[in-house]
């Protein structure tokens, strides 16, 4: 499910086309214009916030880095928790980790050990979904750690890029929502 129209045209006017970043061929989706419009920002929020009392979450993870910036003002709307999900090593004290393929290598994420109790309702918000694989790594944890999936949500959708048709088994039924899909 996308957007309505309305907000849809809103976010869309706000997010920049960088082309040959951060490299050549490569057009890179900077939202840093949509964060630096109250309104735009809000409406944003907003929607993410519909979604958590939509799939009853009882917390918000944000992926690194851009989730972060998206999920927390969306924990505090909603009145839920927060909870970064980090590269690994960034996190202070016991964490779990999840490593993943990349194109050229593996990478690994971590959220701390005790951020997710058996019960918790945990919705995945990001800015970007592409290929999936950090994402993917993020519900995988969550389920370690004792929590359920609600949901993932996600401004932009890439779906050139598959990553839906690669989240579907990880997903197992949980919905995937992208506010925008290009």
């Amino acid at each position: 499910m996308s957007a309505p129209v309305e907000l849809r045209e809103l976010l869309l006017s706000r997010i920049s086309d960088v082309p040959d970043y951060p490299q050549p061929g490569v057009m890179f989706k900077d939202i840093t214009p949509l964060l630096a419009d109250p309104s735009a920002f809000r409406a944003l929020t907003g929607a993410f916030v519909d979604l958590c009392e939509r799939f009853r979450a009882d917390k918000v993870v944000g992926l690194e880095a851009r989730g972060f910036i998206l999920a927390a003002p969306v924990a505090v709307a909603a009145g839920i928790g927060f909870v970064p999900v980090r590269k690994a090593g960034k996190l202070p004290g016991a964490t779990l980790g999840q490593a993943y393929e990349l194109e050229y290598g593996t990478a690994e994420i971590e959220i701390h050990a005790d951020a997710l109790a058996p019960g918790d309702r945990v919705l995945v918000i990001d800015d970007v979904l592409a290929t999936g694989g950090t994402a993917d790594a993020s519900l995988q944890l969550i389920r370690r750690a004792g929590a359920e999936v609600a949901g993932l949500a996600v401004l932009l959708e890439l779906g050139f890029l598959d990553g839906r048709q690669r989240l579907e088994e990880g997903l197992k039924g949980a919905p995937l929502e992208a506010l925008i899909t290009v």
